[in-house]
């Protein structure tokens, strides 16, 4: 009987952290989706500044990637290896 293992593992997912310690959870996607729309925004509103200070239009479209880039980042250093306090679950799927 493998059943009796299931439910330790489907506990020990719902006791995810990030890094920062914080349970991952279903407002994670949102937390996720707010940080590359920031990202984007406060890059690109700096190289919409510096574009619309010195003419040169490219520095809006590159400060927006810029971000982007910054966002996806620090959301692959957050998010993108979650652990466990503890040990993992050891399963014996085949």
């Amino acid at each position: 009987m493998r059943s009796s293992r299931r439910p330790d593992r489907a506990a020990a997912l719902g006791r995810l952290t990030d890094r920062a310690g914080e349970h991952i959870t279903a407002g994670t996607g949102w937390n996720v989706f707010s940080y590359l729309i920031a990202g984007m925004l406060c890059y690109g509103g700096i190289g919409w500044l510096i574009s619309h200070f010195t003419h040169i239009s490219l520095f809006f479209p590159i400060g927006m990637l810029v971000g982007l880039a910054i966002s996806v980042g620090w959301i692959i250093y957050r998010y993108g290896r979650p652990f466990e306090q503890g040990n993992p679950p050891k399963g014996d799927d085949r």
